[in-house]
């Protein structure tokens, strides 16, 4: 007897999410159908598998790399460590880059790997052997490259797997005057960036605060315009929600619930995430820290506590038309790529919310990346050459009024004043830059045309003429 192919409800069905919100965005463009196929299509899937001994024992790795776009070149997107990566999930979060970095206006086409392993489960030398045997598989088949395809850290993954790949790449490479350029999220000590690793963070704290400060908006929804005194549920403490946490703790916010694997806290005046993981690594959990007011094992109930916004900052599909209705926040700021599936997302929005879509959202990760990328080929850092000549010129210009005005300035002030500003300020410059524009483009679009009826379809909208316009400029070859 033959076997169904048709899908069941446990098998992954990520891309086919994202492929939904292309053609439901792809409506209100006006481009050819065979166009817009070779846009939502991956161009090279890479799935490959390769031995690895521990022990005395042999085990089979599967990994992959899904270039999805070469549009522009070269292409980029993270790698990921995780017992759950499988080819669905990278082909959806290598489209997402695509039209993650033509909404940020990056000139890179989207790329995702991924290796299926717990990190947890192999030594610091194991994850190196295996880091460095998939960059050399990479080699083999041209899949790596500052030219080519340009790596980043994502879930699983951060400063430490990227070094490895770029001594790896370089090793293999002798001589190469851009070989750094190889992967992103590098280390300071290995031609890395400042502010790269809070980078992704900063980001959605950024949108956050563009969405909030929309008085119109807000207006709508039933909140007061501005970020001060916003409650916030942030969902995984890790890279991106701690840091999330930090810089809206900064703009004035108030993150009352975090939600972690082992559990969930609630505090309506207020929780410290520093406090939290300082507690959890003395302890190995979240759960018992005394400052929470309210404690739950399950992660989710976390999500349902009362708030303003949430932000999602850790795996897809954590909020289903199963759980939404119990969701009571206005804002949903996606710092996960998929948190939210299509069949919740419109839920939510017709019941009033707004929904901060994850591929503009969580761009800073790939905006400061696209930096870092330039620095390497530039081989000077941000600032280097200006930095001094800066503080001259405001110097000169404060002996000017001073003179003039006949007052004089104290130290501090002097000082406030003339500084130049160094490489982690001009990064962050440009990424704030980048999300401000960023968001105001996407709002935009949607304002446009009465029929757009989210975010989200905006941002694909954008993105889809974006790049479909790159496609008809290059042609058709041969």
């Amino acid at each position: 007897m033959a076997k169904s192919i048709a899908k069941t409800a446990q098998e992954p069905h990520f891309f086919d999410d994202v492929s939904a919100f292309f053609d439901h965005a792809a409506q209100f463009t006006k481009h050819p159908q065979g166009l817009l196929n070779q846009i939502k299509v991956c161009n090279s899937v890479y799935r490959f598998s390769f031995p690895f001994r521990r022990g005395d024992q042999i085990e089979v790795i599967n990994a992959w790399r899904v270039e999805h776009s070469q549009h522009m070149s070269p292409t980029k997107g993270g790698i990921r460590y995780s017992d759950m990566v499988n080819e669905d999930e990278v082909m959806a979060l290598a489209a997402l880059m695509t039209y993650k970095c033509a909404i940020v206006n990056v000139p890179f086409g989207g790329a995702k790997g991924g290796i299926a392993i717990n990190p947890k489960n192999y030594s610091v030398s194991e994850l190196e052997n295996i880091t460095r045997r998939y960059t050399v598989e990479l080699i083999k088949k041209n899949f790596i490259g500052p030219a080519i395809d340009v790596p980043a850290p994502d879930y699983g993954t951060g400063e430490r797997e990227m070094s490895w790949i770029a001594d790896t790449y370089t090793t293999m490479n002798p001589g190469q005057l851009d070989a750094f350029g190889c992967v992103t999220g590098k280390p300071l000590s290995l031609h890395g960036i400042s502010g790269r690793k809070a980078a992704t963070g900063r980001g959605v704290a950024i949108a956050i605060r563009e969405c909030m400060d929309v008085a119109e908006d807000m207006k709508g929804i039933g909140l007061t315009p501005g970020i001060t005194g916003k409650r916030v549920i942030i969902q995984g403490l890790g890279n991106v929600g701690y840091n999330t946490a930090k810089v809206l703790i900064e703009f004035g916010a108030i993150i009352v619930g975090v939600c972690e694997y082992d559990g969930a806290l609630y505090n309506p005046d207020g929780l410290d995430p520093d406090a939290i993981l300082e507690h959890r690594k003395n302890t190995g959990s979240i759960l018992g820290y005394k400052k929470a007011t309210q404690s739950f094992k399950t992660p989710a109930e976390g999500l349902e506590q009362a708030c303003d916004i949430l932000v999602p900052a850790a795996l897809e599909n954590q909020l289903t038309e199963e759980n939404i209705g119990r969701i009571k926040a206005k804002v949903i700021a996606e710092g996960a790529n998929g948190p939210t599936t299509p069949g919740a997302a419109d839920a939510f929005v017709k019941n009033g919310g707004i929904i901060i879509p994850d591929m503009y959202c969580n761009a800073g990760g790939v905006t400061v990346s696209y930096f870092e990328w330039l620095k390497n080929l530039s081989h000077v850092s941000f600032g280097r050459m200006d930095k001094r000549y800066e503080e001259m010129s405001n110097l000169n210009l404060v002996n000017t009024v001073e003179t003039i005005t006949g007052k004089s300035l104290t130290s501090a002030q002097r000082m406030a004043i003339v500084k130049g500003a160094d490489e982690l300020e001009l990064v962050n410059s440009g990424l704030e830059d980048t999300m401000i524009r960023s968001y105001h483009e996407i709002r935009e679009i949607k304002n446009s045309n009465q029929a757009i009826d989210t975010l989200r379809t905006a941002a694909f909208v954008g993105s889809i003429n974006k790049i479909a316009v790159s496609y008809q400029n290059l042609g058709i070859w041969p």
